[in-house]
């Protein structure tokens, strides 16, 4: 019994040592991905900042020379107080296009008549240039917050709806017959398959409408009362000073690119299966 019983151990223990393990080839510091992105970014600075002060400071500004109007506006309080009004009417835009957007995009999925009725307003909707109805909303809804956060919600709102829906359309029908057969409700099936399962779906359509909020919001901003980065660009170029001018843009392009990393880095957290084939 003895031997019997030492004789797997022995072979597994000498299988285990013959079992080469497995390691991940060392990447050479000239092929990581890191390198080429923040080399590219710091020699396009180099080129900026060599080229700038040669040009017309009418036209175009140089990065030391924006870094010194980034600290001015931010020291005097200009660029914290008109950045928390962006903030806030992309806050309530964007909250207002999730709330809608992915229980109409479901609704929309589950519901065929819903989805019929609904598709030919929103696809006009969705093909019209959204630029031409922002001086419309204006005029119906005046030129403070509520206007700015309806146009900030229509921009972001169809990113939402679509990506949802189809999300919901592709879910697995085994799932749901595994549901139904246990008796779930409408609002079970919502909870437990389709909702986790157009998770990924959900995120990605989130992360455009970020952009196309921003976009959104800098444009309501032009046409509306005088706040927000969308004001600080204009007035700024209005003068010509291209410096102040640049530092709007610059917080636009960090604060979206923050949020569309900061979502994609929640999704893995909260939807860790969405990464699984990647």
């Amino acid at each position: 019994m003895r031997v019997a019983n030492e004789a797997p151990a022995g072979g597994l223990a000498a299988g285990q040592q013959m079992a080469p393990v497995a390691h991940q080839p060392a990447v050479a510091w000239w092929e990581r991905r890191a390198l080429f992105r923040y080399g590219f970014l710091a020699l396009i600075l180099i080129v900026w900042q060599i080229v700038g002060p040669h040009i017309n400071p009418i036209f175009f500004a140089y990065p030391t020379k924006i870094a010194v109007a980034f600290y001015d506006l931010t020291v005097s309080g200009d660029l914290p107080h008109f950045l928390l009004q962006s903030l806030e009417v992309l806050f309530y835009g964007l909250l207002a296009a999730i709330t809608v957007g992915i229980p109409l995009a479901v609704m929309m999925a589950r519901i065929r008549w819903l989805d019929w009725a609904l598709d030919f307003p929103i696809n006009a909707l969705y093909a019209t240039p959204l630029v031409a109805l922002v001086p419309l909303l204006v005029l119906w809804f005046g030129i403070y917050l509520k206007a700015k956060i309806i146009v900030v919600f229509l921009f972001a709102v169809f990113p939402i709806l679509i990506s949802t829906y189809q999300g919901v359309r592709e879910c697995d029908q085994n799932m749901l017959e595994v549901a139904h057969s246990f008796r779930s409700n409408e609002w079970r099936v919502w909870q437990d398959v389709l909702l986790p399962f157009a998770l990924p779906y959900i995120t990605a359509g989130i992360r455009l409408a970020i952009g196309r909020g921003l976009v959104g919001m800098v444009i309501a901003e032009f046409y509306t009362t005088i706040s927000g980065l969308g004001f600080m660009i204009t007035r700024y170029a209005n003068n010509f000073e291209m410096d102040k001018t640049f530092v709007p843009v610059i917080v636009l392009m960090a604060l979206g690119v923050s949020l569309t990393a900061g979502l994609k880095r929640l999704e893995r957290r909260i939807a860790p299966w969405s990464n699984a084939h990647r």
